[in-house]
């Protein structure tokens, strides 16, 4: 029997200590199969970053266990979590998070550099990143030559140039006008669709949660709904 790719069981995030501790994640049971394209919905506070952080190896539970692919990742050394991180999970965040003088292939090059990828072989894989997300023919643009659209789209193929099993994907659309953010989004179904790749994705909007398959929606740090989205977003229109 094949283990889920992602799973939590029982995991608790505690900061601080006495009457100061705040439990950022209390109790939490979840299982991410291959595949899956999930959103994460919740209040400020509710968790959910925290979890984010968790199953992207940034952080460790409290108590419980992580398990991916099976594996205990609690009896991992740092210098093993790094390595799941640098294999399997690819990172999009709000800000983007581009050096600002450099060009989107060599953003994406950045780290197939700690992978020990060849000059080459990495201009090849950004290449190959950049084209996946339309942006063939922006190589050499500085992000200050780039729309925010297209800023994100560097920003996801410098996650996809590992060919990550995972991206998780933190407000994605967070800084993006409506018109950009659908077209992240689509891309985001585009590679789940198409390739496989599983997506978990934390926001706090609705109708950016209506893109994905399945909401999970955390409040005081507890899972308090876990449901498939019968007809998403944008699926199937080609948008």
């Amino acid at each position: 029997m094949v283990p889920p790719l992602i799973e939590l069981r029982g995991v608790s995030r505690c900061y601080g200590a006495g009457e100061a501790e705040v439990r950022a994640l209390d109790g939490v049971d979840l299982v991410i199969e291959e595949g899956e394209f999930i959103a994460i919905m919740g209040p400020s506070g509710s968790g959910k970053s925290t979890a984010m952080n968790v199953i992207g190896g940034l952080d460790r539970p409290t108590s419980g266990a992580y398990l991916f692919r099976g594996t205990d990742t609690g009896a991992m050394t740092a210098d093993a979590m790094a390595l799941l991180r640098r294999h399997y999970l690819g990172f999009v965040f709000q800000g983007f998070n581009l050096l600002a003088r450099t060009t989107a292939q060599e953003n994406v090059e950045l780290p197939l550099i700690y992978k020990g990828l060849s000059a080459r072989a990495r201009a090849e894989a950004a290449r190959e990143a950049l084209a996946r997300v339309g942006l063939q023919g922006r190589e050499h643009h500085d992000p200050s030559q780039l729309s925010g659209g297209q800023q994100q789209r560097v920003a996801i193929a410098r996650a996809l140039a590992g060919n990550p099993s995972v991206i998780l994907a933190d407000e994605p659309t967070g800084n993006l006008d409506s018109q950009r953010s659908h077209e992240i989004l689509a891309l985001l179904q585009a590679l789940n669709r198409d390739d496989g790749i599983t997506i978990v994705m934390v926001t706090h909007e609705p109708d950016i949660a209506a893109w994905a398959k399945r909401l999970i929606v955390f409040t005081d740090g507890r899972i308090i709904r876990d449901e498939p989205v019968p007809q998403p977003q944008g699926a199937g229109t080609g948008s």
